[in-house]
């Protein structure tokens, strides 16, 4: 979701990062790392900021939730990954619908993201990363 936050800034993934420090010309101007054990997902310059909403599975499984659509979070900043061979390290699930889930190779945390079995794009969500 994008908020307004100043003189043509506006806020990406998680709300503590604008736009204009991670996007340049379309593209990543910063490395990518999973947050949790800094392994190096895309290299800078390698994916396209698109705006798209997908519901992906909560981080952190809330086990108070009655119901399993409770534990899932709607993402709308991505980065799309137009090739699965431009990625430095990322692992795939097994296969959900039309879809696999992302997460780190290193430390199997996610997802971080989805791939798409029909278009073969990947979607890496801002909020999900660490940006270097």
């Amino acid at each position: 979701m994008d908020t307004n936050k100043g003189a043509g800034e506006r806020t990406v993934g998680n709300g503590d990062t604008t736009r204009e420090t991670l996007v340049e010309n379309g593209k990543n101007k910063v490395h990518i790392e999973c947050k949790y054990c800094s392994s190096r997902i895309l290299n800078a310059g390698m994916c396209q900021f698109v705006q798209t909403e997908y519901t992906l599975p909560a981080l952190e499984r809330d086990d108070s939730a009655q119901d399993p659509k409770d534990n899932v979070e709607n993402v709308t900043d991505f980065w799309c990954v137009e090739d699965i061979y431009t990625f430095e390290n990322i692992g795939f699930s097994n296969t959900v619908g039309k879809a696999k889930y992302l997460a780190c190779a290193d430390c199997d945390r996610g997802p971080v993201g989805w791939h798409s079995l029909e278009t073969k794009k990947s979607f890496v969500a801002l909020s999900r990363v660490r940006h270097l």
